[in-house]
């Protein structure tokens, strides 16, 4: 038999894998040649030969390569090329990082960049007069870290012309004083005012903010994801889809990619044959553009997450605000059987309970026209869900696709979520317990740049219910720990599970056949408190057995 080309083994050929298939051997060895592997457990050992490379898994585990379920990595290059704020946390810290950007780059001509938090501002809204205080001879445009509002100075508002008569569109809010004069936050689609006058980043930027995001998720053991929006020029960064597409045919992608395309809410069906242009235009080496993302809500904290029933006013008292569905349901319930047929995946965006219901009932709509047709549907964020609405993910066969890092107790849940969700729908926020427990698939995903991409990190909070000693700040006490998930459960979810999502049925499990795609981890978390999980670093990733991150 042939010699592999890698083998994974602890002592005496023995070490620990988690294969993602509900079983953790741990005298296994796994051995990879041609890119898949070929052996796992003890006759890996016999294929060792003078050319193999071998890995020391001695108290090490060895895990399938995360996959991200939902990121947007070509714009979290682009952040981390611009004026990045995403790793500070106070109005002062990203004012003084804003000067410092402005004097570096004296000739740009407008500041780009973005990533601040809204719990650093009063409301979450922060102002042009405040930013003004550090630039204000260029327009500047400063989308926050979920990309659904952003943060302008002066100079942007009069080129884009908004003042006090400015009307708001209808899928956004401009945020004004008690005299209706706009005070320098945009929510959801007001930031379209000003970012229709952004210049455009060249061909080549983009491709470079891809090649940074995608070494940035190689260093956290992710080795395929789910681009959650392409096919747009969405917000201010220009369309992944081109840069994607260069990349894969210049064998640059190492990772494995699948790309959403945008459901452009502005039109309606007739933009379905797009669609399927840009699918079939867009399958080029390991990317392939075969989902449709569809957005069919807001954020909590600015109001625009589609709710039930009225959000509070912070005092217990209904409003008349419940958000915004940004499809019409009957309109979705069309597109989803339509898109349903044709082979699309499903990607929904819902974080209020009404948009994940209506979400839920396309789908329904489509099986109830097309029969079940095995396309695997999910719904991501799932912030709050009606517990009527839980038992339907398993029946209707969608995945629940979690952003586990946001189901803890920190500021912006604190001070810009509780209190105006009320009880009991408070309770009712990222139930993965109770997802799991009615037999849901489960699949995960970062959401990068929102918030990190460390899969560890977000295993930490699904399993405690606490934020990673790398996250958050302050000592806040489990948030609904019955929803809490074991270990295992959440790896599988961010390898196996996401691997389903993302049509990539040769990945997410370690086994003989499968690619190599893998990551090593610097310690079993298996063997230790769970209120360490959060501590575990990656090692080294692999795609089909070529190393593509090695920590130094």
């Amino acid at each position: 038999m042939a010699h592999a080309d890698l083998i994974f083994a602890g002592g005496a050929y023995g070490g620990r894998v988690f294969r993602s298939d509900a079983s953790r051997g741990r005298g296994d060895a796994v051995a990879v040649r041609d890119g898949r592997i070929v052996a796992v457990g003890v006759d890996a050992a016999g294929l060792i030969g003078p050319s193999t490379e071998v890995i020391d898994l001695d108290g090490r585990l060895l895990v399938p390569g995360f996959q991200d379920a939902h990121v947007h990595p070509l714009w979290g290059g682009l952040d981390m090329l611009r004026c990045d704020l995403s790793e500070l946390a106070t109005e002062e810290q990203y004012l003084a990082r804003i000067r410092a950007y402005v004097a570096e780059h004296p000739h740009d001509e407008w500041l780009l960049g973005g990533g601040w938090q809204m719990s650093a501002f009063p409301g979450g809204t922060p102002t042009a007069a405040a930013l003004d205080r550090a630039v204000a001879d260029r327009p500047a445009f400063l989308p926050n870290r979920d990309g659904h509002g952003a943060w302008v100075n002066s100079k942007a508002l009069e080129l884009a012309g908004i003042t006090r008569d400015t009307p708001d569109p209808e899928d956004g809010r401009i945020e004004r004083d008690a005299e209706g004069h706009p005070t320098g936050t945009l929510h959801e689609g007001a930031m379209g005012l000003v970012n229709r006058l952004l210049p455009p980043e060249s061909p080549a930027r983009l491709r470079e903010a891809l090649a940074v995001g995608q070494r940035y998720l190689h260093s956290f053991g992710i080795t395929a994801w789910q681009d959650a929006i392409v096919g747009t020029s969405y917000g201010d960064a220009g369309d992944p889809l081109p840069a994607y597409l260069a990349a894969a045919a210049a064998g640059e992608l190492t990772g494995r990619v699948v790309g959403s395309l945008w459901w452009d809410r502005a039109r309606g069906l007739e933009q379905i044959d797009d669609l399927v242009a840009k699918r079939d235009a867009g399958r080029v080496g390991r990317f392939a553009a075969t989902s449709v993302k569809i957005m069919q809500d807001g954020v909590a904290e600015n109001f625009t997450a589609s709710m039930l029933e009225p959000y509070c006013d912070g005092h217990g008292h209904l409003t008349d605000n419940s958000g915004i569905s940004f499809v019409e349901p009957e309109l979705l319930k069309e597109a989803a059987a339509r898109l349903d047929a044709l082979g699309f995946t499903l990607h929904f965006h819902a974080i209020g309970d009404r948009a994940v219901r209506e979400c839920l009932d396309a789908v329904e709509a489509a099986l109830r026209r097309n029969g079940p047709r095995g396309n695997p549907h999910h719904i991501s964020h799932i912030q709050v869900v009606h517990p009527d609405d839980v038992p339907r993910f398993r029946r209707l066969g969608v995945t629940a696709n979690m952003q586990m890092l946001w189901a803890t107790l920190e500021p912006q849940m604190v001070d810009l979520t509780l209190p105006f969700l009320g009880e009991p729908r408070a309770g009712w926020q990222y139930p993965f317990g109770d997802l799991l427990r009615s037999g849901a698939a489960l699949a995960a995903g970062s959401d990068w740049s929102v918030s990190t991409p460390d899969p560890l990190a977000a295993i930490h909070t699904a399993v405690n219910r606490r934020s990673a000693p790398s996250q958050w700040e302050g000592d806040y006490p489990p948030f609904l720990p019955e929803q809490a998930i074991d270990l295992g459960t959440a790896l599988q979810a961010y390898t196996a599970g996401s691997a389903r999502v993302n049509s990539l049925p040769e990945t997410g499990t370690i086994g003989v056949g499968m690619l190599a795609d893998l990551a090593l981890l610097d310690r079993d978390p298996f063997d230790g408190p769970p209120e360490e999980i959060g501590n575990t670093r990656v090692l080294g990733t692999w795609v089909e057995g070529e190393r593509v991150y090695a920590a130094e």
